[in-house]
């Protein structure tokens, strides 16, 4: 049923509606930014991070109109009164005192929440079946037992994943990133001696398009990044421990390369395995696992350069190969791939400073040597951690507790496969998808978002060589 309906049987003429109707429609667009600035808020100050879930943002978006409907209708009735009593002044008003006005808006902003177009009801569907319903799996296509077919597309029925296509001319693809609208994807092409990375239009996510090609610069690049500004892409060359910029043209491709930075060892040589950027933009991180440390760099925007801000230095033989930001953005934890353990670092991002803590371990003292942990996720709502152990081929769970400032571990759970090489919470964050690499597989177990703990393997479907699985 229409708004205009609802107010019409209220007995409301058409010309006394457009007050109202400008009334309810400023009020859903200022709770779309008190939903916004909500979320924003709590993250920053508080190192709570909000789930922006359809539930959640149902109840903000609710109390965040009825406040702006009200305050609108308070406004326009005060500044068109008499001063001998509620009538207004207007024509379109006449008869229509305050009291009455209040209530019209108010139903005007019920009928504006009920009657938008499935702005809740889609979402709360894909919540319930976990949402995400493409998938794309990267694999090594030039190496293996089996080979894979480097870049390929998954349908997703429930938390079932079939394998739909392959996309040609994506050889080796290593790991995948998206723009910020995630209309376009690049891929690392985890070739040696020559790496590359390449373009992918994703606007139909079933349908990729590949866009170009560019040299790294290097040998094995192993993991990238879309800065926040949308117009630079960073990769990290595993082989050669170099960080490499290229700019992002308007159309999505690729431009020649900006700068090209070498790390350097002082006990092994330097092997750059990631490159990010901090949760406020100016930061550029990069994780080197030869040189047992965390670059931090500045990237000029103009010029597309990086320059050296600080070096931060883990124990000996660490082997740092990626970190993760809490969704407070002022803790990160470094998983260790030569030490099964995650180092928690206090992170300034005023001045770029990265403070090292105590490592939590991975795996139970007893276990099998030796393990090579490989990915860390963080949920949505900071609450929980997440590890991939290679070796007792188990996903690790860790308590983040209120802030993130310290890790417990929880549980370990078989990951199905064998050497899980990264894994991905779903969209949904009920389910979490495992890359096997040496079993050949993909893997996925629920997860329960109140304790954070994986359950036992529900299905899996064969990859072979697998490298990543993520979610359109």
């Amino acid at each position: 049923m229409r708004t205009a309906t609802v107010l019409a049987r209220f007995g409301y003429t058409r010309p006394q509606l457009a007050p109202l109707t400008v009334a309810a429609s400023a009020g859903s667009l200022i709770a779309s930014h008190v939903c916004d600035g909500v979320f924003w808020i709590v993250s920053r100050y508080f190192g709570i991070s909000v789930a922006d879930t359809p539930r959640t943002r149902t109840v903000l978006s609710l109390t965040g109109f009825g406040l702006a409907t009200a305050l609108m209708a308070f406004v326009w009735t005060s500044a068109n009164a008499d001063t001998t009593g509620y009538t207004t002044k207007v024509g379109v008003m006449t008869g229509m005192d305050r009291r009455r006005f209040l209530g019209a808006a108010g139903t005007a902003g019920l009928g504006t929440v009920l009657t938008a177009p499935a702005a809740f009801a889609a979402p709360r569907a894909a919540e319930t079946t976990g949402g995400g319903a493409t998938a794309f799996l990267g694999s090594y296509s030039t190496w293996g037992s089996p080979p894979g077919q480097g870049l390929q597309v998954a349908a997703r029925s429930r938390a079932a994943l079939d394998v739909v296509s392959t996309v040609a001319g994506v050889p080796d693809a290593s790991f995948l990133a998206f723009s910020r609208d995630r209309r376009r994807m690049y891929v690392t092409n985890e070739l040696v001696p020559d790496g590359t990375v390449t373009a992918v239009d994703v606007c139909d996510p079933r349908r990729p398009r590949v866009l170009g090609t560019r040299s790294t610069r290097g040998a094995g690049p192993t993991h990238l990044s879309v800065h926040p500004g949308g117009r630079h892409l960073l990769t990290a060359n595993y082989t050669d421990g170099t960080v490499v910029v290229h700019p992002i043209l308007r159309d999505g491709t690729l431009g020649e390369s900006t700068d090209l930075v070498q790390h350097t060892g002082d006990e092994r040589e330097p092997h750059a395995h990631q490159v990010l950027t901090d949760p406020t933009g100016r930061w550029v991180l990069a994780v080197d696992l030869g040189a047992d440390s965390v670059y931090v760099y500045h990237l000029d925007r103009r010029a597309g350069t990086l320059a050296p801000h600080r070096q931060v230095r883990l124990p000996s033989g660490a082997g740092p190969r990626h970190l993760a930001f809490h969704p407070g953005g002022r803790f990160a934890y470094i998983l260790g791939e030569l030490r099964p353990e995650i180092t928690i670092a206090a992170w300034n991002p005023g001045s770029g400073e990265l403070t090292l803590g105590e490592p939590v371990p991975t795996v139970d003292d007893d276990a099998q040597q030796p393990q090579y942990p490989a990915e860390i996720a963080v949920s949505g709502d900071g609450r929980f951690v997440y590890a991939s152990n290679r070796g007792e081929d188990t996903i690790a769970t860790f308590a983040a507790g209120r802030t993130g400032d310290a890790l417990q571990r929880i549980g370990n759970v078989s990951t199905g496969g064998v050497w899980p090489r990264h894994f991905t919470l779903d969209p949904s964050q009920r389910w979490i998808y495992v890359a096997n690499q040496r079993s050949g597989t993909v893997t996925w177990l629920p997860r329960d978002p109140h304790t954070g703990l994986p359950g036992s393997v529900a299905g899996s479907v064969s990859v072979p060589s697998a490298a990543i699985v993520t979610f359109a």
